[in-house]
């Protein structure tokens, strides 16, 4: 019997070795989540691959979003000639607030082919109450065709509100179309839009399982929150559907997230990302290009915005060198509010360079975890910025999901992305950027408020943590790059 166990020891050494290599040589991922994973490898031997094989492995990139009729709209060639006119300096910058950042504006163009609109009304919602409300109200409105995206979506009672009210406009001839998230909206099927179906919606599942329990791609998730009705309104920004972004759940309270309401031209590059998206997903009923998606849009503010997406299937991190940029822009202030701060080091020296500069930063993170590594991960890493000056606040009134940065009042980033690997690496994601005084200091006054509902972390605080709480900051520290 021994000597069996003694066999059996060093063939699953032996195999571990050649997962390593396998991982090591064959992935080719970064050196940071390598070791991460290899310690996974090395203290949970064999199991740990099969839980690299269901989690860690690398997507494949080739084809995954496809829309051959993408050029009808405009948009690259549209993006060719604002590349060009920035670089031979004729580009017209209705506004000056735009124009001071026309580096940026450059970057996402090059980076992500993200056109510039600068004909937005933009509404900013930080209550759950008053966005559904609102996204209720032009649902209802619509006339042609309701495209939703959400990467939570929950038949409670909001939900179904919402479900309720798409098959009325599915009667009447609207074209109604629903995108969830497999593993985001856990337990949520198909089957359960029949009565949507039945009267000509259609719905779609993001990367679904292929058998109960067994998702190759279970790491690779669609957090984009979009919607968009008639081609003429668009929706982004962080709530999901159900009863606890109403502030309906104990366990969280008041549900504290920024979403956005938009009307003008950045429309047509969000209804462009949900084609993609539904594209990808749709085994038999792909989006076709028609001018009713792209209508004709009559200026309605003087709001600039550029809509970025960014997930695995890109080369570079398109939103997360955004948020990069306006760090190295600021000159005044930094105002950051995530539920999750998991940064890599880049973006952690970039905000400790910040604060050592003399530049105000301030980062708001939630008072209780909604995922414990995460949340003592998150408290790690803003202890490191506490040494370097930062201020950072622990919000008391409930549960803060927002993701939001804004910078000197002039320009602001709200979407989907949360600072960390996931958000960066993992995650299809969708930010709008916003090059306009008046909503950037309405945002940095939302912060302000918030502000007030908040503890502020002090360095002394900090220093004094208990040895559990240090204990559960290495650990999760440990694992933050696959978190």
């Amino acid at each position: 019997m021994a000597q069996f166990i003694t066999y059996a020891t060093v063939a699953v050494f032996i195999l571990n070795i050649f997962l390593a290599i396998a991982l090591i040589f064959l992935e080719r991922r970064d050196a940071t989540s390598t070791w991460a994973w290899l310690l996974v490898l090395f203290f949970i031997p064999v199991f740990g691959f099969f839980i690299y094989l269901m989690f860690g492995r690398q997507l494949r990139k080739k084809q995954l979003f496809r829309w051959e009729d993408r050029n009808k709209i405009g948009i690259e060639q549209l993006v060719n000639y604002q590349i060009e006119a920035i670089e031979d300096g004729t580009f017209d910058f209705r506004l000056d607030d735009t124009a001071h950042y026309r580096d940026m504006v450059y970057l996402h163009l090059r980076n992500n082919h993200a056109l510039l609109t600068q004909d937005n009304d933009v509404g900013i919602f930080n209550d759950g109450g008053k966005k559904f409300e609102a996204l209720l109200e032009d649902l209802e409105n619509a006339k042609d065709h309701i495209h939703i995206q959400y990467y939570i979506f929950r038949l409670d009672n909001l939900g179904q509100r919402i479900l309720d009210t798409l098959i009325r406009k599915a009667k009447s001839g609207v074209k109604v179309r629903v995108l969830f998230d497999d593993i985001g909206s856990r337990g949520l099927r198909k089957r359960h839009f029949r009565d949507l179906t039945a009267v000509g919606g259609e719905v779609e599942a993001f990367f679904p399982a292929i058998l109960p329990l067994i998702n190759p791609r279970m790491n690779y998730r669609n957090h984009r929150k979009i919607a968009i009705i008639d081609g003429r309104v668009g929706y982004v920004g962080g709530f999901n559907v159900g009863d606890e972004y109403l502030g309906l759940n104990r366990r969280f309270g008041y549900w504290r997230d920024t979403h956005l309401r938009i009307e003008g031209s950045a429309v047509h590059p969000l209804q462009t990302r949900f084609t993609l998206d539904w594209n990808q997903a749709s085994a038999s009923h792909d989006i076709e290009y028609h001018e009713r998606y792209f209508p004709a849009i009559p200026r309605k503010g003087t709001v600039g915005l550029q809509i970025v997406s960014s997930g695995p299937d890109e080369q570079w991190e398109q939103i997360k060198d955004g948020y990069l940029k306006m760090i190295h822009l600021a000159k005044k202030y930094i105002y950051i509010q995530t539920p999750y701060f998991i940064p890599d080091a880049s973006f952690l020296d970039a905000l400790r360079i910040a604060c050592l500069s003399g530049i105000d930063v301030r980062i708001m993170i939630p008072n209780k975890p909604d995922h414990m590594f995460v949340y003592w991960a998150t408290y790690s890493h803003v202890g490191i910025l506490l040494r370097a000056g930062a201020k950072v606040y622990i919000y008391e009134n409930g549960f803060i999901h927002a993701k939001m940065i804004v910078v000197d009042d002039e320009v602001a980033t709200v979407g989907t992305a949360n600072i960390d690997v996931r958000s960066f690496k993992l995650n299809f994601e969708i930010n709008a950027f916003i090059y306009d005084r008046e909503k950037s200091h309405e945002l940095a006054e939302l912060f302000e408020q918030d502000m007030r509902l908040s503890t502020e972390l002090t360095l002394e605080a900090y220093q004094n943590r208990n040895t559990n709480i240090r204990f559960k900051e290495s650990v999760s520290r440990l694992l933050s790059p696959i978190l």
